[in-house]
């Protein structure tokens, strides 16, 4: 597992790209209220991809939040975003502090507990700006989370804590694939919300 040091931020990779992770952007307070607004209020959908060209729909379920209706493309399946809510948009503002960057964009995740997870991949859709940050804020129970080079194997793991923030960049998503690794240990719900760089020439209406 990853060390930290007295801040509670610490450059996790050793090469090929660069990770910091924030313990508390949030107070235990602020965390919770957020917790239980995006829980109840979020337009919620369940996860969909295309593997192999069967449809498979996923216990987890996400949503997608952006400047404007952008498309967003993965697994085979699309997405269209919607505007931001003002809990959003306090939320962008504080992640932005820390990341010193600009998000348009928020992929968000609930998994309802442990059974529910995220396999081995990469942040590096085409929609995406190369090389951008991603800055992901945890919130609800703590979960494992992994990184795994790409040439050498080498995985590293931290556990996110509820109100943290995880700033991955650089080479990060060339490099290194990340995942959310299932555990019947964790029972209660957590979401996580990846404020990401979102190329709107793409594929935006």
């Amino acid at each position: 597992m990853a060390s930290f040091n007295e801040d509670g931020i610490s450059n996790l990779l050793h090469n090929d790209g660069s990770v910091n992770y924030y313990r508390n952007v949030l107070t235990h307070y602020e965390a919770k209220r957020y917790f239980d607004w995006l829980l109840q209020n979020i337009v919620w959908e369940n996860d969909e991809a295309v593997i192999f060209g069967k449809h498979i729909i996923a216990k987890r379920k996400v949503a997608w939040y952006g400047d404007s209706d952008y498309l967003y493309t993965y697994s085979n399946t699309t997405k269209k975003a919607l505007p931001w809510t003002k809990e959003l948009s306090d939320l962008r503002q504080i992640v932005e502090q820390s990341a010193r960057t600009k998000f348009n964009s928020c992929l968000l995740n609930l998994y309802h507990n442990g059974n529910e997870g995220i396999s081995w991949h990469s942040d590096d859709e085409k929609s995406l700006k190369e090389n951008s940050t991603i800055a992901s804020l945890s919130l609800g129970a703590e979960r494992k989370f992994s990184f795994k080079h790409k040439l050498s194997k080498e995985t590293i793991s931290l556990v996110l804590e509820h109100g943290s923030l995880l700033i991955m960049k650089d080479a990060t998503q060339t490099n290194w694939l990340h995942s959310l690794p299932k555990s019947k240990k964790i029972t209660g719900p957590r979401i996580n919300l990846t404020f990401r760089v979102y190329l709107e020439h793409i594929t935006s209406l």
